[in-house]
Parts: C-alpha cells; structure tokens; sequence
C-alpha cells in the first residue's frame, strides 16, 4: 500500500526547497513531485508543495 506525504513550503527558495527534499528522502520516503501556487502579482511562487511517497505494508 502507498502511503503519501505532503510538505508545505511556504518561503519558496532553492534552499527551503532542498532542506525539504533532503528532509524527507533521508526518513525514507522518495520523491513524487512539486506543486506550485503562485501569485497574480508576481512570478515567484508563494509556496509550494512537495510531495513523497512510502510502501507500507498492511
């Protein structure tokens, strides 16, 4: 069974970014994707959310 987890970021930066990626992958759980939320004003994102993925066995 797949279990996911998703992290809010709400400060999008290379960094924020990376420590949440690093974070979560060295807990043991891989990588899904990123979705973005971005404002009309402008063309930076105000935040993000980072998705992962773990086996779980039932």
């Amino acid at each position: 069974m797949v279990q996911y987890k998703v992290v809010e970021v709400n400060t999008v930066s290379d960094e924020t970014l990376e420590e949440a990626l690093n974070e979560w992958t060295r807990k043991g759980w891989r990588f899904e994707g990123i979705q973005f939320a971005m404002r009309e004003s402008s063309k930076r994102p105000a935040m993000a959310f980072v998705v992962f993925t773990s086996e779980v066995e039932r």
